[in-house]
């Protein structure tokens, strides 16, 4: 058993695409590209000039714990937070995501409802929706949530299902009327970043349990791809107890918390349908229940401490990084949209490291721990720049 108070199946929150804006200088139709928070973001386009950087909005990074949603403001260049205020929330929430970069919904597991607010785009503080909490039904136990990015659905892995919603203008979830989906034990949620497949693991006392796969129509429904559930590795009968899910567009990766495993499995392209990776499952500390992708580089939040990898590219293969597993105790974990830090909240706060782009080593953020109560999910947002 754990012996953090913390150590529970935490949310991956999925990384948010940063929408970029178009800009135009002299007469030739530049190529838009991101400003990185290490550029200038000078905009110094002419004849011939291949692209202009586009500053980053603001971005800020949310956590829920002890029934209040803290909000932050992270500097896109050190890393560091600056509080900007905390609204009441759920008291036992392990979902939590943002839709359009505009609402940001967690899940209340002990209620059977989803909690929404509006997000100020320029300070980040929330306001709770009007007809909020929404229901997610009599018999309902809403754990993780995802949105694909760009859109407007938003995903709630249920028990037995997969609740999908249609989110308005105004921020009002509406069911599909083909919802819910069925997933079997699933509870947490990974979509791909181009919006194609939604991923969750389940458990199956009776067999090794797998992963649900789906196809994702332009209505947000759900269609499970041929071959869904892929098996997990491990013996006949095994209770491996995936939990944190993350899909990197060519792989997807689980932790299996019973047997201290990450599961890979590689992607076809085209269909969703998976395949295990060679050498699979890989081995990570005690008890993994979060996985977070970061430059490249796989996190998995264990017992104790975090196990970093690097991810072949080509093959899918995991392997430890220099110096890991790193002792940083926390119960929930996220990352900033660029990938440059991680975010760890634990009894002294949130945590944040600085990710070395070449190695995946973590060096501790100037400020760090930042005050904050303890959360048991965490998610970052960015803002579209103007």
């Amino acid at each position: 058993m754990p012996t953090n108070s913390l150590r529970t199946p935490a949310k991956l929150s999925a990384v948010v695409a940063l929408a970029l804006a178009l800009a135009s200088c002299a007469s030739t139709p530049p190529v838009v590209c991101n400003a990185l928070p290490s550029s200038s973001g000078t905009c110094t386009c002419g004849s011939g000039a291949l692209a202009c950087p586009v500053q980053p909005g603001p971005e800020f990074l949310y956590a829920v714990g002890g029934g209040q949603i803290q909000a932050f403001s992270v500097d896109h260049h050190s890393g560091a937070l600056t509080t900007a205020g905390s609204v009441t929330g759920p008291s036992m929430s392990f979902g939590l995501t943002a839709v359009s970069n505009q609402f940001l919904y967690t899940s209340d597991s002990l209620a059977a409802q989803l909690d929404g607010f509006s997000i100020n785009q320029t300070t980040g503080a929330l306001t709770a929706l009007g007809g909020s909490p929404f229901s997610t039904g009599t018999i309902s136990i809403p754990v993780g949530l995802a949105s694909p990015p760009g859109s407007d659905l938003l995903y709630a892995g249920d028990a037995g299902r997969v609740d999908a919603f249609t989110v308005s203008a105004s921020g009002i979830p509406t069911a599909l009327s083909s919802s819910p989906f069925p997933s079997g034990s699933g509870l947490l949620l990974a979509v791909d970043p181009f919006s194609n497949f939604l991923y969750t693991a389940i458990d199956d006392p009776t067999g090794t349990g797998g992963v649900f796969a789906y196809t994702i129509d332009s209505a947000g429904a759900l269609t499970d791809v041929p071959g869904s559930p892929f098996a997990l590795p491990g013996p006949t009968g095994s209770n491996s107890r995936p939990f944190g899910i993350v899909d990197t567009v060519s792989y997807v990766y689980s932790a299996l918390s019973a047997t201290n495993q990450i599961a890979a499995f590689s992607i076809t392209s085209g269909t969703g349908a998976l395949a295990p990776v060679t050498g699979s499952p890989f081995s990570t500390g005690a008890t993994p229940l979060a996985l977070v992708l970061a430059s490249g580089f796989l996190y998995a939040l264990n017992d104790g401490g975090i196990s970093g990898y690097s991810i072949n590219s080509s093959t899918g293969v995991l392997t430890p990084l220099s110096g890991s597993p790193f002792a940083i105790i926390g119960g929930a974990i996220t990352t900033d949209s660029f990938g440059q830090h991680l975010y760890v909240s634990g009894p002294t706060g949130i945590q944040a490291f600085n990710i070395n782009s070449t190695s995946g080593a973590l060096t501790t953020v100037t400020g760090s721990p930042f005050s904050a109560g303890e959360a048991t999910v965490m998610a970052v947002v960015q803002i579209p720049p103007p």
